[in-house]
């Protein structure tokens, strides 16, 4: 091969893709949160517009950049859900040889490389990348996720926890179809530098298991969102519910944990101070240095007084709360 010919022969490590033009920048909010979306493809900033669109800048800027390259190869069928895996600060996701990211929990730092085959579904790159990468990044660094609803009344956030089920979402459309302030159905951020416990919550959206629309009947209109993890649901913007009021934070006064029962009286029962820092110090699902920070973060929990509501009736449920609400 001549001096010239090896000149202009591809470099071994352009196969590695370590040096993508990502001439595509623009800033998210998610959960209040500044994070830098760059990427070479516009269809990945318009998902950034659809996940994170609704929030504008509240809690502060972070290091936080979300790099994302796509090539132009791909096969006619959508990749499968991604496999994660986890060591200490290390995180992965991998759908297949193209479609893979890798995620560095302690210095912030994240690559996706994905391919044309990733946007056979409008949903799979907003579901299975962009916001798990996002979400795990700032629950890195900023916030402590944990299952469960919020709601207040009078300024007084209750979170409402429980297995899978057990009505989270359901009681907390009721209590905000009934005038409570409505913050989060399923899944809530724990703000980790705040003073006192507080959470952030989707109050954009809520989500609902399609069996709910036999209970409430004005669901019947929406469509269920296909879901490649977990089960399918119904996604709603809160704009089109009788939902008069919103709030994406919430300062938590007491928390109930909820057992749906069959021809059971709604009655609220005390548990024991810590009860929901230990539950939901087992249910976290990091791993390695960033569990050890979310432990101790769930202890600003510890003494916030927390029930079981035992119910059988949506409305019964809400009064109960309602009960509670006046006491705490």
């Amino acid at each position: 091969m001549t001096h010239a010919a090896a000149g202009i022969a591809e470099k071994p490590q352009k196969a590695l893709l370590y040096d993508m033009d990502l001439p595509l920048r623009r800033t998210f909010y998610p959960l209040g949160y500044a994070v830098d979306i760059v990427t070479n493809d516009p269809r990945v900033l318009r998902a950034g517009q659809e996940s994170f669109g609704h929030r504008r800048l509240r809690r502060g800027m972070t290091p936080i950049e979300v790099r994302i390259g796509v090539t132009p190869d791909g096969s006619s069928k959508c990749p499968p859900e991604p496999a994660r895996r986890e060591y200490n600060h290390l995180y992965s996701l991998v759908a297949d040889h193209a479609n893979q990211a890798m995620i560095d929990l302690k210095t912030l730092t994240s690559f996706a490389w994905l391919n044309e085959a990733a946007f056979r579904r409008p949903l799979y790159v907003r579901y299975n990348f962009l916001e798990k990468i996002v979400y795990l990044l700032l629950g890195a660094s900023v916030v402590t996720d944990i299952h469960a609803a919020c709601v207040s009344k009078r300024g007084k956030g209750i979170l409402l926890c429980g297995d899978s089920g057990a009505g989270k979402s359901t009681l907390a459309y009721g209590c905000a179809r009934a005038g409570w302030t409505y913050t989060s159905d399923d899944t809530s951020y724990l703000i980790n530098d705040a003073e006192t416990p507080q959470v952030i919550g989707h109050a954009h959206r809520m989500r609902f298991r399609p069996e709910t629309r036999s209970l409430l009947p004005e669901l019947s209109r929406f469509e269920v969102t296909p879901r490649m993890e977990g089960k399918p649901s119904i996604e709603v913007s809160v704009t089109t519910l009788p939902v008069q009021r919103t709030s994406a934070e919430a300062a938590i006064t007491a928390i109930v944990y909820l057992q749906r029962r069959p021809d059971t009286r709604a009655h609220l029962s005390p548990l024991p101070l810590r009860t929901a820092t230990e539950r939901m110090q087992n249910e976290l699902f990091s791993a390695g240095e960033i569990r050890a920070k979310h432990m101790q973060i769930l202890e600003t929990l510890a003494n916030v007084p927390t029930y079981e509501l035992q119910y059988t009736d949506l409305n019964d449920g809400i009064e109960a709360l309602e009960t509670l609400a006046l006491d705490i």
